[in-house]
C-alpha cells in the first residue's frame, strides 16, 4: 500500500521519478510509480488516482503539463507537480503547473526536481507521522553540518 503515487506522462520521465523514489525509499515511505498520460490514456490516470491508497500524489509532466492538474481534479489529496525540461527549457511545463486555475491547487517544484517533490511529500506525510518527522528532522539537521 503506497503512501505516495508517482505518475509521469511519459516513460521518458522515468529518471525524474527515480530521483523521487530514491528519496522516498531512503525515508522508508512506500511508493509506486506508473506511467499514465493525461492526453493518451486519461481513463488510466483516473483509475490509478481513484484506486490508490496514496496520501500524496507526485505528477511529472512536460510540454503542456496537464497531468498534475488532471490528477488534482480527481482527488482531494495533495498533488505535487514536477515540470520536465522537454521543450522551451521546461518553462512551458513550469507555467502550466504553477498557473492552475482557482480551486484546483497543485504544488509545484522546480524543473526536473524529483528529489524536492519527494521531500515535500515527506513533509506533508510527517504532519501525521512522528517517526517520519524524526527522520526528516535528522535529515535537515545533517544539512546544517
Amino acid at each position: 500500500m503506497e503512501k505516495v503515487l508517482i505518475l509521469s506522462g511519459s516513460k521518458s520521465d522515468e529518471e525524474i521519478a527515480k530521483q523521487a523514489m530514491d528519496v522516498l525509499n531512503a525515508f522508508g515511505v512506500p511508493c509506486r510509480y506508473e506511467v499514465a498520460s493525461a492526453h493518451r490514456n486519461p481513463e488510466k490516470v483516473e483509475r490509478l488516482v481513484a484506486e490508490s491508497t496514496a496520501k500524496v500524489f507526485i505528477a511529472i509532466a512536460g510540454l503542456s503539463a496537464a497531468l498534475p492538474g488532471v490528477v488534482a481534479s480527481r482527488t482531494t489529496k495533495p498533488v505535487i507537480g514536477v515540470p520536465v525540461n522537454s521543450a522551451l527549457n521546461g518553462m512551458d511545463a513550469l507555467f502550466s503547473i504553477a498557473q492552475m486555475p482557482p480551486n484546483v491547487p497543485v504544488a509545484c517544484v522546480g524543473i526536473g526536481m524529483g528529489k524536492n517533490a519527494a521531500l515535500l511529500a515527506i513533509q506533508i506525510l510527517a504532519l501525521s507521522d512522528q517517526d517520519l518527522l524524526a527522520k526528516l528532522s535528522d535529515f535537515k539537521e545533517k544539512l546544517k553540518q
